[in-house]
């Protein structure tokens, strides 16, 4: 998938969105061999690579930095790219002007925006001008602070209602699909059944048309807190951690770097510094 335009077919056809939360070139290059459908260079990249305690702290030239680097490692697929805290906050004018730089400086394809209420004017505006908008609901961690920290959202009756009705209201506003955070099963399932684009899930159980995971996580790579929703699919983090460990061990013991791991003068060279022809390890 290189861009939003084929979310909808997704749904139709019943297939599964799958989408990685990447950072890097390194990261963006796997996912994309891995066929990941969309990349999601997300504001989490405060927590997760920037050591962070929130997503706050990040700024719009944070975001445009990572993701320019994950798109020259995955040229060939969609990149949806987080408007980072208080930039889509100050009224419709700045918004659009801090998207607009957001999009042609980054080379992503589409932006999400976390949250409703007047955000869903902030995501009409933005369609209009011919960006393409993904909604967030349920835990905004943008807004972690208000909502009682990092909880599951939509649980009681008024609030499951209202988390449907802002979800049409970011359908009727333009948003191209809908990621849905740490909402319980059944809601998300009927939000999804009630929609004409795609969910796109992570803590929201496997009802949506799509899930997210970031690589991060998924690859048990890092030292920040693993979310109860993930799963890991691989534990890389222990290898690398004995990678160094040996790597270390080797430099201080000197049996790094050896003869393959060295370059070797000529004999004339060598003659001509030394006066004979001296071993290159001399």
């Amino acid at each position: 998938m290189r861009s939003t335009t084929e979310f909808p077919q997704f749904k139709r056809e019943q297939r599964k969105i799958v989408m990685v939360t990447a950072y890097d070139c390194p990261g963006a290059r796997y996912a994309e061999a891995a066929g990941a459908d969309t990349i999601l260079v997300g504001d989490s990249l405060g927590m997760v690579v920037l050591g962070y305690e929130s997503t706050v702290p990040v700024t719009v030239d944070d975001m445009v930095h990572h993701a320019k680097a994950v798109r020259r490692g995955a040229p060939a697929t969609c990149i949806v790219l987080d408007m980072p805290f208080g930039s889509y906050h100050a009224g419709l004018e700045s918004a659009t002007r801090c998207a607009v730089d957001m999009l042609q400086r980054s080379g992503a394809d589409a932006l999400k925006l976390e949250g409703a209420g007047e955000v869903i004017g902030v995501i009409r505006r933005l369609t209009q001008v011919g960006i393409p908008v993904v909604a967030h609901l349920g835990l905004t961690p943008q807004s972690a602070a208000v909502l009682g920290g990092y909880k599951v959202q939509g649980r009681d009756g008024d609030a499951a209602e209202q988390m449907l009705r802002d979800a049409l209201a970011c359908q009727a506003a333009g948003a191209c699909a809908l990621v849905l955070e740490c909402v319980p099963q059944q809601l998300a399932a009927h939000i999804t059944r009630q929609l004409d684009i795609p969910t796109i899930g992570i803590g929201a159980g496997p009802g949506t048309d799509g899930q997210v995971l970031v690589f991060h996580d998924l690859l048990g790579y890092g030292s920040h807190r693993v979310p109860k929703f993930v799963q890991q699919f691989a534990q890389v983090g222990p290898q690398v951690q004995q990678g160094l460990a040996d790597y270390a061990r080797a430099v201080r013991s000197g049996a790094f770097p050896a003869e393959a791991h060295s370059f070797n003068l000529g004999g004339a060279v060598l003659e001509r510094l030394y006066g004979a022809a001296l071993p290159a390890a001399a």
